[in-house]
């Protein structure tokens, strides 16, 4: 018999992909694995020889990459997210972080301040009052986790635009990054943070946002998944170097569009 050229030498158990459930999850959950992902789709795909941890790592983030690609090509700035009625607001929202509730450490809204930094022409820092100053949007949308579960939610706050307009942001920049008192640095693409449904978030349920869902400002979208929304923000940076993010260094998607 004819050996194919394309068969491996060592056949890999097909059960190393359990250690990358981070990244397949990623890669089924947009790309174009929807029925889920075999090491030989992801071989003839790649062109990689799948033989180890470390290869399937590196073949699973180049197709992460090229999702995030696409994901950011279909993107329409203007396209608004379902919106629902108030009666169907969760109160209070759900806790999700990458510790528990009890590990909430809360930020003193009285001393906070809001450092600005980058490709902006005004880097003095906002107050909450500065913030609550700026027109304000309300929205109720849907808040979806990565991890399967979801919750309606209402929002309200100035929109990221309106900022960015306020602290002379250069719009065509690349990325919007965000640090928080929580160790949990984030991102956005440009388009996203413009977008009319992309709001620093300062209540919740018409009510001051409280400690443990992200006093006194956290991000809220409507078009990316829940881990793209951070909380306690101290500092927005405007930059056209890849911020990347905190489960982006574990392997999840950077775009994270739903």
């Amino acid at each position: 018999m004819i050996r194919s050229p394309f068969r491996p030498q060592a056949v890999p158990d097909a059960g190393i992909l359990d250690n990358h459930r981070a990244l397949v999850r990623q890669v089924t959950r947009r790309g174009m694995f929807r029925r889920g992902i075999s090491l030989g789709a992801l071989t003839m795909l790649t062109g990689c020889n799948l033989s180890d941890d470390a290869s399937v790592d590196a073949a699973l983030r180049a197709v992460s990459a090229f999702n995030d690609k696409v994901q950011a090509l279909l993107f329409d700035p203007n396209k608004l997210a379902p919106t629902y009625p108030e009666s169907m607001v969760l109160k209070p929202p759900r806790f999700n972080a990458y510790y528990p509730i009890d590990k909430v450490r809360p930020v003193d809204g009285a001393t906070w301040k809001l450092e600005v930094s980058g490709r902006v022409s005004d880097r003095a820092p906002w107050t909450t009052a500065r913030l609550a100053a700026l027109p304000q949007t309300d929205m109720v949308i849907r808040h979806v986790c990565v991890e399967g579960w979801d919750y309606i939610g209402e929002w309200s706050g100035p929109t990221l635009k309106s900022f960015l307009h306020s602290v002379g942001a250069d719009l065509n920049a690349r990325y919007v990054a965000f640090h928080t008192a929580d160790d949990y640095p984030s991102s956005i693409d440009m388009a996203t943070a413009l977008h009319p449904q992309t709001l620093l978030a300062l209540t919740y349920a018409r009510e001051t946002l409280p400690d443990p869902y992200g006093y006194p400002v956290r991000l809220r979208t409507s078009t990316k998944l829940g881990y793209k929304n951070p909380k306690w923000i101290t500092a927005i940076e405007v930059t056209n170097d890849y911020p990347g993010g905190f489960w982006e260094k574990s392997g999840f998607g950077w775009f994270a569009g739903i």
